[in-house]
């Protein structure tokens, strides 16, 4: 079955750095805030290396034992069964550990011996070590900018990593991305994106996270399907940033006059 490559825009040289980094069986690490394609990414590299993709989306409660594996009753016998990390190291998969400094610190002492030069995986309930398939890649991101404290990931487990920082687009870029994504028109592009970059730039508003491009997307989608521009950036854009009343009205009076 032919299976569609996920559309992704390059900015920075970063398939050259993932396919060099999977080459050289290097881990890679994905810094940048909510919605600026760090897993859009991913799942256009992992389909133009042709490899099996398999995501965690960290949480605080996310456990090595949530990611190495598990005895499970199955009947009257008790079985192991593999969790995704295991799964992703047997069979040569990459693995995405999506937000990896919300997970539990366990979570990473399980991955440090898969990320330097033994590249393998200690499982401890079976007293096993399984050394990593040839094709196995670890990839991580993280949002440094609102992760802090316990949340940060430790140098000692970043520098055991290559790195690639996300940031929003360009105007021009960012406008190609959103016609291809929803099809909206290109005037209708210009005024999203243009929303977007007076968001980002309202320091005075405290906004613990701006507007991403997948929100810009979400509006776009929206219009393009017939729903009106104010509604549809209002609903898309300006709700998901705030419970605020005050910051509401005033990032809607701003979006209102842009749209």
């Amino acid at each position: 079955m032919f299976i569609t490559a996920p559309y992704y825009q390059e900015t920075h040289k970063e398939t050259d750095v993932f396919t060099h980094a999977f080459q050289n069986k290097i881990p890679l690490l994905l810094k940048g805030p909510t919605g600026t394609g760090k897993s859009r990414f991913v799942e256009f590299m992992a389909h133009q290396l042709d490899k099996r993709l398999i995501t965690i989306s960290c949480h605080e409660e996310t456990s090595s034992t949530d990611l190495i594996g598990r005895f499970i009753i199955k009947g009257a016998e008790t079985i192991w069964l593999d969790g995704p990390l295991t799964t992703a190291v047997k069979e040569g998969a990459i693995l995405y550990l999506d937000e990896v400094a919300e997970a539990r610190p366990d979570v990473i002492v399980a991955i440090h011996s898969l990320t330097d030069h033994r590249r393998e995986l200690f499982i401890d309930k079976l007293g096993e070590t399984i050394k990593a398939h040839e094709n196995f890649m670890l990839v991580a991101s993280f949002n440094p900018g609102y992760q802090r404290g316990f949340k940060e990931l430790k140098p000692s487990t970043r520098q055991r990593f290559v790195a690639l920082s996300f940031d929003y687009p360009e105007a021009k870029t960012e406008r190609e991305i959103l016609i291809m994504e929803s099809g909206v028109d290109a005037d209708v592009a210009k005024k999203l994106v243009s929303i977007g970059s007076k968001i980002r730039n309202l320091t005075e508003l405290g906004l613990s996270e701006t507007v991403s491009t997948r929100l810009l997307i979400d509006a776009a989608k929206l219009i393009n399907s017939g729903l009106p521009k104010r509604l549809a950036v209002a609903v898309a854009v300006v709700e998901p940033l705030s419970d605020d009343p005050q910051t509401l009205e005033s990032l809607r009076d701003l979006c209102d006059l842009l749209i």
